[in-house]
C-alpha cells in the first residue's frame, strides 16, 4: 500500500518536479499542502489530473495520514513549518538551505539571517546519499543538499580522500547553472532581457553554498575557490574543477579513484579518460556525470562535473532520500 507525502511549496520548479516524480513512483502517493494565500498557477505534469491539496499544517499531517513531507520552501518557512510537522508524526525532507549547515553562527554568517530552529541544526541529517547513506534511514529531518554542492562535492571529494589532489596549490571551482535555480518568483536577474544572450557571474566569494562544499569534501575555506554563474538556460548545472596533481598521475588514475569511490552508486556515472560530460546528458535525471582530464607533464587536471539541478540537485534527490527513509528501493520512482 502507497505511502502518503505531502509537498509543500508545490507552486515552484522544485515543488513541480515533486510531483512529476511522485506521480509515478509506485509507493507513494503525493498530497499537496498549502501555506500560500495568493492564487500563483500549480506547475502541473501534462495530463495531471490533481492530487488533493490541504492546508500545511500539522493538523492536516495527521488527517491525512502523512507519512513524509517535502518542503521545497525558503528557508524561514522551512525553519517555522519542520518543527511542528516532526511533531505531527512526519519525518521530513527540507529542499531549503535551512538545516544545512550545523550551527547557528555559521548559517547567520552565510545565509545573513537569524536561525529560529537551532534545536534542529545538529539533529538534521545532510542527504547526500553517496557519502551518508548509513545515517538517512534513521533520520527524522534530511537536508536536502544545495544544487551546487552536490555536484561539486561528488567530485571534489575522491581527489581530496585519495591523495590525488595538492590542497597546498588549492581547488578551483567554476559553476554554472541555469536560470531555474533562481527560483519561480519573478526578479529582475532572471528576466528574459537580463538572461538571454548574457552570462554573468555572481555571489563572488561569498556563495551560501560554499560552507557545504567545505563541510563535506573534507577542504578548507583557503584551500577552495568558488564562483557561480547564470547561464542562459532553463536547467542544469555544470561545474569546472581545476586542481593540481599532489604526485605524477595520469587521467586513467583519477578516474580509477572515482570509480572506486563510487562503485555501485547508481546514480553517479564516472566517463572514460579524457572524456567529459554536458548538460545534455542529465538533463531530466537523477545522474551525476564527472569526466577527468589531465596534463600530466605539469600536474594539472580538469574534472567535469553535470547534474539537473532541478533533480539530482533537488527534487530527485530528494525522492532518493524519501527512498532510504521509508526502505523502497532506491531508485524507485527515479529510473
Amino acid at each position: 500500500m502507497a505511502i502518503r507525502v505531502g509537498i509543500v511549496g508545490f507552486r515552484g520548479y522544485s515543488g513541480a518536479e515533486l510531483i512529476r516524480i511522485l506521480s509515478r513512483h509506485p509507493q507513494a502517493e503525493p498530497v499537496l499542502l498549502e501555506h500560500r494565500s495568493d492564487s500563483e498557477p500549480a506547475l502541473h505534469p501534462r495530463g495531471w489530473k490533481g492530487p488533493k491539496v490541504a492546508p500545511a499544517t500539522p493538523q492536516a499531517v495527521r488527517d491525512e495520514g502523512i507519512a513524509v513531507v517535502f518542503l521545497a520552501t525558503p528557508a524561514n518557512v522551512s525553519m517555522e513549518l519542520a518543527p511542528s510537522m516532526i511533531d505531527a508524526g512526519a519525518k521530513i525532507v527540507d529542499l531549503s538551505g535551512a538545516f544545512r549547515l550545523r550551527t547557528a553562527d555559521n548559517h547567520r554568517k552565510w545565509y545573513k539571517e537569524e536561525h529560529t530552529a537551532t534545536g534542529w541544526l545538529a539533529k538534521a541529517v545532510y542527504g547526500l546519499p553517496e557519502f551518508y547513506r548509513d545515517k538517512i534511514p534513521a533520520a527524522t529531518l534530511v537536508s536536502n543538499p544545495g544544487c551546487y554542492p552536490t555536484a561539486a562535492n561528488l567530485a571534489i571529494r575522491p581527489l581530496v580522500a585519495s591523495g590525488i589532489a595538492d590542497r597546498k596549490a588549492g581547488i578551483v571551482c567554476d559553476a554554472k547553472s541555469g536560470v531555474s535555480g533562481s527560483g519561480r518568483k519573478p526578479s529582475l536577474k532572471s528576466s528574459f532581457c537580463e538572461v538571454t544572450g548574457n552570462f554573468s557571474a555572481y555571489s563572488i566569494l561569498d556563495h551560501r553554498h560554499v560552507p557545504e562544499v567545505l563541510m563535506n569534501s573534507g577542504l578548507e575555506e583557503a584551500e577552495f575557490s568558488f564562483t557561480a554563474h547564470l547561464i542562459p538556460a532553463d536547467r542544469g548545472i555544470l561545474e569546472t574543477i581545476y586542481f593540481r596533481a599532489a604526485k605524477p598521475v595520469d587521467a586513467a588514475g583519477v578516474v580509477a579513484a572515482y570509480e572506486k569511490e563510487y562503485a555501485g552508486e547508481p546514480f553517479v556515472r564516472i566517463y572514460d579518460p579524457g572524456k567529459v560530460p554536458d548538460l545534455h546528458a542529465v538533463a531530466h535525471t537523477n545522474f551525476c556525470d564527472i569526466g577527468v582530464k589531465m596534463d600530466t607533464a605539469t600536474g594539472r587536471g580538469v574534472v567535469v562535473s553535470v547534474i539537473d539541478n532541478l533533480i539530482k540537485g533537488a527534487a530527485g534527490q530528494a525522492v532518493q532520500n524519501m527512498n532510504l527513509i521509508m526502505g523502497f528501493a532506491e531508485t524507485e520512482g527515479l529510473l
